[in-house]
């Protein structure tokens, strides 16, 4: 049930972009993170390029693109290795998506208490406890 958000400039603008990041987000965490899609929720923003800088610099006014994707997800839900697997997809992914990608783009993987993280009005840790009673 992770919730991902998404802030994007790019060089190169298209109508479907959201929907194709929505989809790559959610498909990166049930793949690389073992994450439901069912229950992944996505925010997808495109930035302002005037306002995006990077060392004081618009990565648009080079021909690049850049990124910042935050994922909240339950701790001790994944490996050190799902993470670094999940970070390096979604730095390619979105580089295929939205073109030449400035190195400073990042990538927030939150590993949050399940007691303070849930939806539905449940807590991750509610839901573990009705699914394991006992």
């Amino acid at each position: 049930m992770p919730m991902i958000t998404v802030r994007y400039v790019t060089a190169s603008p298209r109508d479907d972009l959201r929907s194709d990041i929505a989809r790559l987000a959610t498909r990166l965490g049930a793949e690389r993170l073992g994450k439901d899609p069912n229950v992944t929720a996505v925010l997808v923003e495109e930035a302002d390029p005037q306002s995006w800088f990077i060392a004081g610099e618009r990565p648009t006014d080079a021909g690049l693109s850049a990124f910042w994707l935050d994922i909240k997800i339950t701790a001790g839900t994944n490996t050190k290795a799902e993470t670094t697997s999940f970070v390096q997809a979604a730095f390619a992914g979105m580089g295929e998506l939205i073109g030449p990608l400035h190195e400073e783009c990042y990538v927030y993987v939150h590993a949050v208490d399940g007691d303070a993280y849930g939806y539905g009005g449940r807590t991750q840790n509610g839901r573990w406890a009705v699914a394991n009673p006992g």
